[in-house]
């Protein structure tokens, strides 16, 4: 058995060598147009396959983050009301410093930033115009975070809401105050659009279905007006047995 599959290997091997050595007289002849030998029969090396292995790689451009302007030498901002803070060494001063700082610190002091732009007074923390700015700094964090990791699904979720939430904000701010609204606008640098125009088509199904509800609306009202009226005369009839009995 051992000696048959030595056999059956043996003959495969020499059966691939000599389908080789015929691909190879094959492209020498048809390289050196023929001939096998003498002056004009010229074998020529073939070139070996570019591997690119030095291929330079293309990555995407990434966008300036929000965070770049932030100075490393700027505290933090739970060390920046400390006055012990200013005078101290170097190297405690760069330990509470931005140049060593998470990324969740550099958010914060962003947020501050952007709260002292658009903020009405000093102790101004609940106006529409501070939520706006604390949401703008969340949807940038988010749209940085998703740029780099984009099947990120939760994080896109979270921004999409906050998205839904500025633009609410926005608009009531532009509905009672148009100069805030454009101010904030302004100092955020946010291209607000204006939401679309509701259309829908008056089918046959959506006319049936208001009707149902005005009908509906209208008994309710109705029901309601008799209740009223019917309450009404209770209290009459009360008051004048009371000054009856009187």
């Amino acid at each position: 058995m051992a000696l048959r599959t030595l056999f059956r290997c043996s003959s495969l091997v020499v059966r691939e060598f000599g389908a080789l050595s015929k691909r190879t007289q094959k492209w020498t002849s048809a390289v050196t147009g023929g001939t096998s030998g003498g002056s004009h029969g010229v074998l020529i090396a073939p070139v070996p396959p570019v591997r690119h292995y030095a291929r330079a790689l293309r990555r995407k451009a990434v966008p300036e983050s929000q965070l770049s302007d932030l100075q490393p030498s700027l505290l933090r901002m739970d060390y920046a009301a400390v006055p012990a803070a200013q005078t101290t060494d170097d190297l405690v001063r760069r330990l509470i410093s931005l140049e060593l700082a998470c990324h969740s610190d550099k958010l914060r002091l962003k947020k501050e930033q952007l709260v002292q732009k658009v903020r009405r007074d000093e102790n101004d923390r609940s106006s529409v115009e501070v939520k706006v700015a604390v949401l703008t700094a969340r949807i940038r964090n988010f749209k940085e975070h998703l740029q780099k990791h984009h099947k990120d699904k939760a994080n896109k979720r979270h921004m999409l809401l906050a998205v839904d939430q500025r633009k609410k904000l926005l608009k009531r701010l532009r509905l009672v105050n148009h100069e805030a609204f454009q101010r904030v606008c302004t100092l955020l640098d946010i291209s607000y659009s204006f939401p679309p125009e509701y259309y829908r088509p008056a089918t046959r199904r959506w006319l049936a279905k208001k009707a149902l509800c005005m009908k509906v609306y209208q008994e309710v009202q109705k029901h309601k007006a008799d209740l009223r009226l019917k309450l009404r005369k209770e209290v009459l009839s009360s008051s004048s047995s009371s000054s009856s009995s009187q």
